[in-house]
C-alpha cells in the first residue's frame, strides 16, 4: 500500500509521514508549489526523514482560487480553506497515477483557529472529493474514522489525538526519533503577509491575465502604481537588480542609472511621456545622485534600442504617494 502525503515540510507533516510509514505504508511526500510558497525547505525536510519527494506546480489552478475564493480570505490574501481543498483534490487526482490508496496530511485539530477547526477540516474533506480517503493521522482519534482505518489499511489505535496550538507533543515525538532540525511554523506562505498581499491585490485589480513573472516580481524591490495600468518596480540591491532584469517582459521598459550607482527600474503596463518622466525621476531619486542637479539614465523600451537621457534630481519623498 502507498499513500500520498500533502507535505508542507513543517514538523507536523514530517511526523505524520513518519507515523504512516511506521505502519508499513510507502509514503510519497507531495509538495504543491506556486510563486507564493516554494519547495526548498520541504525538500530538505523530506530528505531528513528519508521519504520520496515530489513537487507539483499548481500555479494556474491556485491563482484562480486566490482571485475568487469560495470561502473567503484569512487575515490577508490567504484563502486557506479553498487552498487546502484544492491541494487535496489534486492529490486525489494523482492517486491512480502514483498507484496510491489514500491521501493524508499533518493537519492538527484546533492548531489554526480558522482553517483547522473541526468544521473547516470537515468542509475541506468534503470539497476535496476524496470521499473518505483523506486521513489526518496526528488528530485521527478525535475525528471520524476514514476509509483507510475502516478497511484496516491503517490501524486507528496507532494514530494520535493531538489537538490545539501547542507543538510540544510533535517536538517530543521528533526528539524520540532523533529528528532535531525542522522548519519554524511561520513564514511558509507569502499570502499571509500584509505587504505582499497588498501588492498582489493591486496587481489583480489592474490586470485580468497575470503572468508568473509578475507574481515573482511582487517579492522584489519597491513598488509604485503611477497610473491605473502602469506600475514601477525599483530594485534595492544588486541581487534584486539582476533578478528584475531577468524578469522583464518583452513589452516592459527598463531604466538604469548611468552616471552613478543606482537601481534597476522596471516599468510595466501602459507607457506615456508622463509615466516615463516619472520613472526616470524615480530612478534618479533612488540612486546615489545625491547633490547632483541631474543624472544620466539609460532607457530600454522593449525591443527598441536603448537611449540615454538627462533627468533632473528630485527628492524621493515626492513619489511616496505612488508607493504600493
Amino acid at each position: 500500500m502507498k499513500a500520498i502525503c500533502v507535505f508542507s515540510g513543517g514538523l507536523d507533516s514530517m511526523m505524520a509521514a513518519d507515523l504512516i510509514r511506521a505502519q508499513g505504508i510507502d509514503v510519497l511526500a507531495l509538495f504543491f508549489e506556486t510563486p507564493f510558497f516554494k519547495s526548498g525547505k520541504a525538500r530538505k525536510s523530506a530528505r531528513a526523514i528519508e521519504v520520496p519527494f515530489k513537487v507539483a506546480d499548481i500555479t494556474r489552478r491556485h491563482l484562480e482560487v486566490v482571485k475568487q475564493p469560495k470561502h473567503g480570505y484569512g487575515g490577508n490574501m490567504n484563502p486557506c480553506i479553498d487552498c487546502h481543498a484544492l491541494m487535496f483534490r489534486i492529490a486525489g487526482e494523482m492517486l491512480e497515477e502514483e498507484k496510491a490508496g489514500f491521501v493524508f496530511s499533518g493537519e492538527v485539530l484546533g492548531q489554526r483557529p480558522m482553517s483547522q477547526n473541526r468544521k473547516s477540516l470537515d468542509l475541506v474533506a468534503a470539497e476535496s472529493g476524496l470521499n473518505g480517503l483523506l486521513l489526518r493521522p496526528l488528530s485521527a482519534k478525535l475525528l471520524a474514522p476514514t476509509i483507510p482505518e475502516e478497511k484496516g489499511w491503517i490501524q486507528r489505535e496507532q494514530l494520535l489525538d493531538f489537538q490545539g496550538r501547542s507543538r510540544k507533543p510533535q517536538m517530543e515525538m521528533a526528539q524520540r526519533k532523533g529528528i532535531t532540525e525542522y522548519p519554524t511554523p511561520a513564514g511558509g506562505c507569502l499570502l499571509t503577509e500584509k505587504g505582499f498581499s497588498r501588492r498582489l491585490k493591486d496587481l489583480l485589480t489592474s490586470k485580468v491575465d497575470v503572468e508568473t513573472g509578475e507574481l515573482e516580481l511582487l517579492k522584489l524591490g519597491r513598488h509604485f502604481r503611477i497610473a491605473p495600468h502602469t506600475k514601477i518596480v525599483v530594485g534595492r540591491n544588486k541581487r534584486e537588480n539582476e533578478t528584475i532584469r531577468s524578469l522583464a517582459g518583452e513589452n516592459d521598459t527598463v531604466l538604469r542609472s548611468v552616471s552613478v550607482p543606482g537601481p534597476t527600474v522596471l516599468v510595466s503596463g501602459k507607457l506615456s511621456e508622463n509615466t516615463l518622466d516619472i520613472a526616470g525621476a524615480i530612478t534618479v531619486a533612488y540612486s546615489d545622485a545625491g547633490g547632483l542637479d541631474a543624472s544620466e539614465v539609460r532607457i530600454k523600451e522593449g525591443a527598441h534600442e536603448s537611449r540615454v537621457v538627462f533627468v533632473k534630481t528630485r527628492d524621493k519623498v515626492e513619489f511616496r504617494r505612488y508607493m504600493i
